[in-house]
């Protein structure tokens, strides 16, 4: 199995692969969008998916601090419907919050410049989620 690490946005979509071992997750890339114009990113998912052999998706639900679902969440609902039709792969659905808010801290750290964080903190975001999912299946 490999999996597909996705942190949905408004108008971007963090990437992140697991490894072959499934240990680890490493950030891959991340699309961009007109918002909630998936057309051109499910094109680019159905590349990655045969190239990296993907296996599954692991996709951030993000919930609200309360535990319920608001707007965000609907829309990755609706993300995970639609990479259900197209790709006839499990979507596992991951508890996101505070994801960002730890690639950014995670990127702080590492001494990132603002520029280059804004770059790759929806891939890291998308690892982060990934990450969770790997270590609650061991």
């Amino acid at each position: 199995m490999r999996y597909l690490g996705l942190d949905l946005g408004t108008k971007s979509l963090g990437l992140a692969i697991s490894d072959k071992s499934n240990m680890i997750s490493l950030p891959f890339n991340t699309l961009h969008f007109k918002e909630e114009n998936y057309q051109d990113v499910l094109l680019e998912l159905d590349k990655i998916v045969k190239e990296k052999e993907i296996t599954a998706f692991v996709l951030g639900l993000p919930k609200n601090m309360n535990n319920s679902l608001g707007f965000a969440s609907e829309r990755s609902l609706k993300f995970k419907s639609l990479l259900e039709e197209r790709f006839s792969l499990p979507v596992y659905l991951v508890d996101e919050r505070l994801s960002t808010m730890e690639a950014e801290k995670i990127l702080l750290m590492s001494d990132k410049r603002r520029d280059k964080r804004k770059k790759v903190i929806d891939n890291v975001a998308a690892s982060i989620i990934l990450d969770t999912f790997l270590k609650g299946r061991n």
